[in-house]
């Protein structure tokens, strides 16, 4: 048991292996443990200090050909005035570095400061709320819609919890998470249902985890451990400049020896003479403007992108996008807006786009807004699973009020989404007294359960040729990387004494579909336009299924329609 992973453990073997219970470890553990392993935050890069960073402008290549220049200058030839300027531009050109990776280091501090996440835990059989960089291993934490998960957790408690990974393995859906025990040894990230990563958001229902790793050794950790142990590399503007200040040294050291071997050969001047004037031409030959030149035209493009809200912490850096072949790019938050959009709307037998609204007095609008377990907070921010706060945004849209609503037909009962039938529904008392049941999920199963279409106002039985079209409307939806849920609903005169799925879910009406999707952001299309003319090729990396990952890809341009690769 002990080489299992925790994924693979029971809850209660969990339990036992981090030395801790339900009721939460006391003060003084925690305290110890914390002692021990240290506080759970990501290691940083060691920062190297201002005069670090000031020598570190000192080791180009043509910057040290320039001060050997400046020392011969004037100390050999007592030119002064031309050693005074030489260093003075080496030492603007190093303060100005300085000063840009400076300016770019605070700036990501800043924001990596802006928010340092609270956790929620159970010590000593009390709940506190402590800087989740005080958790340990063995600390028991409560987790609910809108909090960011604290550390690596295995979940020993789950109720209706939905949580959101995109940040490590790209996918925007929520996954349904829990307890169980997995039976195979090495499951992905992504498959891992009974666990909950360090900062993934919990968008819906709640649940409770024993910490089994903080810090470094969570997944996250390993990540930033690998970035920061990345080697750094020389740009190609780094190389060539290292390669022309060696071409040049070299060149210049040819001809002053020419020039003194002929000067010597024909008896021009003296010995000490001619040397001084071979060192005389050495010098002058050396271009002392150039390292400032490439200076000031990278932080003009430094400039550039900061008013575009890049920020450049090494001024080379610059140079290198100007060498890009190959853009590889996130698809899940960076080509695309991470936030589930409805897109499409099916009703009456038609296909529309959603900005059209619904209209007709279907009554697609009040069930993708009753079977909703979203949050509207005060401020109108939606809180809850992603494609749930689609369908409610998408009702404020076309000035539907939700809390309205609800005010006037209160749910009083409700069965909860699972992953077997794939529905949700909720019952609504009417003003009439009687009793509005609302289902949406997936259209297949929904369809098992209904016998009458909703046409307007009206419903009448619903027939082959009406199911079949149902169904291609939902592929077709499908085939443009759009996530289709359908609609039904029914109404009943008195409560079942069981409210579950045999008693409520059947003999249902469709009222229709509705495709969402994680839409791309508006700059993007252009964006991949632009890289394409510049002779750039832009690349998506997505965990989507094929096709899905081909509709979006033609979406934004990146390939065209049919192309294979």
């Amino acid at each position: 048991m002990a080489n299992k992973p925790p994924y693979a453990l029971s809850s209660e073997a969990v339990l036992k292996q981090e030395q801790t219970s339900l009721t939460g470890l006391t003060k003084e553990a925690a305290q110890t443990r914390l002692n021990e392993n240290g506080p759970n935050e990501l290691a940083q890069a060691e920062k190297k200090g201002m005069l670090a960073r000031f020598l570190d402008q000192f080791k180009d290549f043509m910057i040290i050909v320039l001060l050997v220049a400046a020392l011969i200058a004037g100390f050999l030839l007592s030119e002064w005035a031309d050693a005074g300027i030489i260093l003075a531009v080496v030492l603007l050109n190093a303060v100005f570095g300085v000063f840009q990776e400076s300016k770019a280091e605070e700036a990501i501090d800043a924001l990596k400061e802006m928010s340092t996440p609270n956790a929620h835990v159970r010590r000593g059989d009390q709940v506190l709320t402590i800087p989740s960089s005080q958790l340990v291993l063995g600390d028991i934490v409560l987790l609910e819609a809108g909090d960011v998960v604290p550390a690596d957790l295995r979940l020993v408690e789950s109720a209706n919890l939905k949580i959101e990974e995109s940040a490590l393995t790209g996918e925007s859906v929520p996954v349904d998470k829990t307890t169980a025990p997995l039976d195979a040894d090495d499951v992905g990230i992504g498959d891992r249902t009974n666990m909950a990563f360090m900062n993934s958001n919990i968008t819906y229902g709640r649940g409770v985890g024993v910490v089994i790793a903080t810090g470094m050794q969570t997944e996250v950790g390993r990540i930033a451990g690998m970035i920061n142990s990345a080697e750094e590399t020389n740009t190609p503007l780094q190389e060539n400049l290292k390669s022309l200040g060696k071409t040049l040294t070299v060149m210049i050291l040819v001809i002053a020896v020419i020039v003194f071997a002929v000067g010597i050969w024909r008896q021009a001047a003296s010995l000490p003479e001619m040397f001084l004037t071979a060192v005389s031409l050495a010098v002058a030959a050396i271009p002392e403007g150039l390292p400032a030149i490439v200076t000031i035209i990278l932080a003009l493009g430094t400039q550039k992108m900061a008013k575009r809200h890049a920020l450049v912490r090494k001024l080379p850096a610059v140079e290198t996008l100007g060498s890009t072949d190959i853009i590889a790019s996130d698809k899940t938050g960076t080509l695309t807006q991470n936030k589930m959009t409805v897109e499409k709307v099916y009703y009456d037998g038609q296909l529309n786009d959603a900005s059209a609204g619904i209209h007709g007095g279907n009554p697609l609008m009040t069930i993708m807004n009753f079977a909703n377990d979203t949050q509207v907070q005060d401020d109108g921010k939606l809180l809850g699973d992603p494609t749930e706060t689609a369908l409610v945004a998408y009702g404020k849209t076309q000035n539907y009020d939700v809390a309205k609503a609800l005010t006037g037909e209160p749910r009083i009962a409700e069965v909860p989404f699972d992953s077997e039938r794939k529905l949700m529904t909720t019952v609504h008392r009417r003003a009439d007294g009687k009793l509005l049941v609302a289902t949406k999920g997936a259209p297949d199963e929904l369809l098992k359960r209904v016998t009458d279409l909703a046409t307007g106002e009206n419903t009448a039985p619903l027939s082959d040729s009406e199911r079949d079209a149902i169904l291609k409307a939902n592929k077709d939806m499908a085939t443009q990387a759009l996530r289709v849920l359908g609609m039904a609903y029914k109404v009943i005169d008195t409560l079942p004494e069981k409210v579950d799925s045999d008693t409520v879910e059947n003999h249902m009406i469709f009222a229709g579909l509705v495709g969402m999707i994680d839409p791309e952001r508006p700059e993007a299309e252009a964006a991949v336009a632009e890289a394409k003319a510049a002779g750039i090729r832009p690349m998506m990396i997505t965990g989507d299924h094929r096709d899905t990952a081909e509709a979006i890809a033609v979406r934004l341009g990146i390939i065209d329609q049919g192309d294979d690769d």
